[in-house]
Order: structure tokens, then C-alpha cells, then sequence
């Protein structure tokens, strides 16, 4: 007996990596499971072939049940195939996983129009048009479950200001849609990953300080292998997870965290409106003491 024994899932960008290893997890816990990949580089340029055949491949080899689907997720028609096809070849969706993105690293003030515009269409974009008729179609059942990948570069990833601020807003769709869906049996959750993969290939060295990757092609059975992420993953996907709703978790290497939401952590509060002179008398002694820098995690 698996924990997701009947449930149908759906995993974009699951032809490599942190997806693919979430496909299988999902896959050896008895979900039947559409493989979403469109098949490109790390920085979003169309190649001649997906990899999600592979992964269908595999799944089924091990047993499992799995359909490939190639489209583009960051597009409302192929976010509407997605879930069309788990219900034409399934019956149903119970478990929608969005782990599909892209890189386009530059410096802030020499970023191209392209470089933001392409990476925040394919991470937030990308999750919106999937969770639409994800949450549309649980929403008639009474039930569901949504996983989101956000990332800790969305608390400051140098050379990352398009994939930082994606990752940031999709906490913001998270918590927002957590608590729209709530009612309906349906929760969503977001993961902080952490393992070796293409896209930790393609950072400098050096860009961010204490951590280091294995390469990609090194990272299978070690700490940082994708597949030490996938267990939170199937866990948040099964109906004893129904308690688990609009949480941030991190998952890097063996080691789990649950994340605070943003809370006050210092408050001026006046009885009188404040001016300037005020604030300036005011602020270092209070809100401007043991200011902390943003911080990758």
C-alpha cells in the first residue's frame, strides 16, 4: 500500500532534477502521474526533445503509472491542457506539484527587459496558469493538493533579481490562494529546495558565500541529490496533510524547516502623527537597532 494509492498528480518541469525526482516519489507512493516538461535549457531556450519520456520510462519500468505531457505550463492553454489531460487519462487531479523554471542571471541594473520579463513569466506566470483550472476542477471535488516551488532566493540571491522576485511572489500566490482554498478541502504549500541540479551548475563560484554544490552529474546518492527533496513533497500530497495549509517548508539534504511567515518585529507606535524630525530622533535606538542584512538561507 502506497500513502497516495488512487490519487492522480501532475509535476511540471519534472523531466529533470528536483522534478523528476518528485515524479518518481510521487510514482512509487501509488499516484498515477502526468509528467510535465516542455524541454529546454537552463535558460528557457527550446530543445529538440523532452526529457519527460524518459522519466515516463522509468516510472513505468518501476511498476508505476505515468503519461508524458510536453506543453508550456507558463501559458494559460497549456496550464489548462495540463490538468485536461490528468483528467481524460485519469479522471480526476488530486495533486498539482509546480516545480518548472528557468534561469536568466544578471545584475539588476544591466538585466534586459527579456531577462525579467521570460523568468518571471515561466515561475509565477507558470504557477498561475496551472493552479487556475487545478483549483477550479478540485474545487468541484472538495478536494486537493497544491505544492509550489519557491526558493531561498527570494530572501536576497545576489546576480537574481527576476528569479528572486518570482520566488518571493510565489509565497505571495501561496498564501494567498491557502487561505482562498481552504474551505474547499483543497491546501497549498510551498517548498525552499535545496540539492544539486542544472541550475546550480550554472552559479559562480563564490557568488554565495558557505554554500557549495556538488556538480549535477555527482549529486545521485549524496546530500544533495534532488530526490532528499521529494519525501516533503509526497508527504504534503496525502490526506494526512489536510492539517497543512499556507507553510513555507525547506528541504536541503536531510534537514526539513518549517518557516515563519513575516511577522512585526519591532513597532514605534505614537500618539501623535510622526514627523521626520521625529523619526530621525527615534529610529537607531529602536527600529534601526541589530538591523539584519537580507540573507540567502
Amino acid at each position: 500500500m502506497g500513502m497516495l494509492d488512487g490519487k492522480v498528480a501532475a509535476v511540471t518541469g519534472a523531466g529533470r532534477g528536483i522534478g523528476r525526482a518528485v515524479a518518481k516519489a510521487l510514482a512509487a507512493q501509488g499516484a498515477a502521474v502526468v509528467v510535465n516538461d516542455l524541454g529546454v535549457t537552463v535558460d528557457g531556450r527550446k530543445e529538440p526533445s523532452t526529457p519527460a519520456d524518459q522519466v515516463v520510462q522509468e516510472i513505468k519500468a518501476a511498476g508505476a503509472v505515468a503519461v508524458s505531457n510536453q506543453m508550456d505550463i507558463a501559458t494559460v492553454a497549456g496550464g489548462q491542457g495540463l490538468v485536461d489531460q490528468a483528467i481524460r487519462e485519469f479522471g480526476k487531479l488530486d495533486i498539482l506539484v509546480n516545480v518548472a523554471g528557468i534561469l536568466r542571471d544578471r545584475m539588476i541594473f544591466n538585466m534586459t527587459e527579456e531577462e525579467w520579463d521570460e523568468v518571471i513569466r515561466v515561475h509565477l506566470k507558470g504557477h498561475y496558469c496551472t493552479i487556475r483550472p487545478a483549483s477550479a476542477h478540485m474545487r468541484e471535488r472538495k478536494y486537493g493538493r497544491i505544492i509550489n516551488f519557491s526558493s531561498g532566493a527570494a530572501l536576497g540571491a545576489p546576480g537574481q533579481p527576476n528569479y528572486a522576485a518570482a520566488k518571493a511572489a510565489i509565497l505571495g500566490l501561496t498564501y494567498s490562494s491557502a487561505v482562498a482554498l481552504a474551505k474547499y478541502n483543497i491546501t497549498v504549500n510551498a517548498i525552499m529546495p535545496g540539492a544539486s541540479t542544472r541550475m546550480t551548475d550554472s552559479i559562480p563560484q563564490g557568488r554565495m558565500p558557505g554554500m557549495t554544490f556538488t556538480s549535477s552529474k555527482d549529486a545521485q546518492n549524496t546530500i544533495m541529490d534532488p530526490a532528499n527533496v521529494a519525501p516533503i513533497v509526497v508527504f504534503l500530497a496525502t490526506d494526512e496533510a489536510q492539517y497543512v495549509n499556507g507553510q513555507c517548508f525547506g528541504a536541503m539534504g536531510y534537514r526539513v524547516t518549517r518557516y515563519s511567515h513575516i511577522v512585526p518585529e519591532r513597532v514605534l507606535i505614537s500618539d501623535v502623527p510622526w514627523t521626520p524630525e521625529r523619526l530621525r530622533s527615534s529610529f537607531k535606538s529602536a527600529l534601526g537597532s541589530d538591523l539584519k542584512p537580507p540573507r540567502m538561507l
